[in-house]
């Protein structure tokens, strides 16, 4: 069966893409990705290796401007129908949709065709570009059991699959908690400063400092981090990218981070305690908090309430109490089948 995978944007778009690619290409289907110039090394470099990868002409539409909205659209529009004219020729049995811009113009070109499509939401709320595109496709693929936002009247039917992970959070997934007393924190972007802020000044503050803390930030405020802990004979590594991120996570006994779709899936996959601060200009990231805590994982709390005090009473209650934590980590664990449940879904 000849499947096209529509994906690009960010990472969190490409890498479950990829891992459905990967599970596909192992059945023995012929795949095509297609895939945005920002993602475009990203797929090369994680694509199985006889797949095909095709370029869409696309950026978003958010812009404040109304300039390049329009400009963005007219490139939507350009690939459009540059792919009506392609799957005139050379037409897929399935077409695969991980969301995001660079996906619209692939969903509509094979709805003109009449071509089995199918879209894959990210997040416990449904992005912009699915639930524009959800009018063309029959079948929408969901990373958490519920998804909000969703349009009303629709026929298009809901599979609950969850999102694919790389496989190395699959090795480690239900890997027991150390006990250890191991905080690892996940900052790294311009908007995870919060953490920066907040979690150094709460574990300076608690009586027991006996947490060994992993930091990730980004590379400007790695000196400044690192003496501050230090100063307070506070044990910390320090790390502006964290290259294997299953193992981070499988080594700690607690996560403080944002609430990506992502980051998520890789807690439930693996079953890790959280504490989730979503990022306050993006409701997807509460969603996802929510599901989350909803499990008994952990903690989705408002970056407003996410203060020193709280964060200092919490930890000490936590780490005071690793038996608490040890249960949380079960509660959060969920098995990840997604790439085989979206094969499945996709080519029965």
């Amino acid at each position: 069966m000849k499947i096209w995978i529509a994906t690009g944007g960010t990472g969190g778009h490409v890498f479950p893409a990829m891992a459905v690619a990967s599970e596909l290409s192992s059945r023995g289907h012929k795949i095509t990705i297609s895939c945005d110039g920002r993602t475009d090394k990203m797929v090369r470099d994680s694509a199985p290796k006889k797949s095909r990868i095709v370029h869409i002409w696309a950026s978003g539409v958010g812009a404040k401007s109304r300039l390049k909205q329009m400009y963005a659209l007219f490139k939507i529009g350009v690939s459009a129908i540059a792919l009506i004219l392609r799957f005139a020729f050379v037409r897929p049995n399935r077409v695969v949709a991980f969301g995001g811009y660079a996906s619209v113009p692939v969903v509509f070109a094979a709805h003109i065709w009449k071509i089995p499509t199918f879209l894959h939401e990210q997040n416990a709320a449904i992005g912009r570009a699915n639930k524009f595109a959800m009018r063309w496709v029959k079948t929408l693929m969901t990373s958490f059991p519920t998804v909000s936002g969703m349009p009303k009247n629709t026929n298009t039917k809901i599979v609950y699959t969850g999102l694919p992970v790389r496989s190395d959070f699959l090795t480690v997934a239900g890997a027991e908690i150390p006990k250890s007393g191991h905080l690892l924190v996940t900052g790294g972007s311009l908007g995870a400063q919060i953490l920066d802020d907040v979690v150094p000044m709460a574990i300076a503050s608690m009586k027991n400092k006996k947490i060994f803390v992993t930091h990730q930030t980004r590379p400007e405020n790695v000196e400044k981090l690192q003496r501050f802990y230090a100063e307070n004979k506070i044990h910390a590594n320090v790390l502006s990218f964290i290259r294997d991120m299953a193992t981070a996570i499988k080594d700690a006994d607690l996560v403080i981070g944002r609430s990506g779709a992502s980051t998520v899936i890789e807690l439930e996959t693996i079953g890790r305690a959280a504490i989730l601060v979503p990022l306050n200009i993006n409701p997807d990231q509460a969603a996802n908090a929510a599901a989350f805590a909803k499990l008994g994982g952990g903690f989705a709390i408002e970056q407003s309430k996410f203060t020193e005090k709280w964060l200092a009473s919490t930890l000490t209650e936590l780490f005071d109490n690793p038996t608490r934590l040890e249960k949380m980590a079960k509660k959060s664990l969920v098995e990840n089948l997604a790439a085989q449940k979206i094969a499945d879904t996709v080519t029965k």
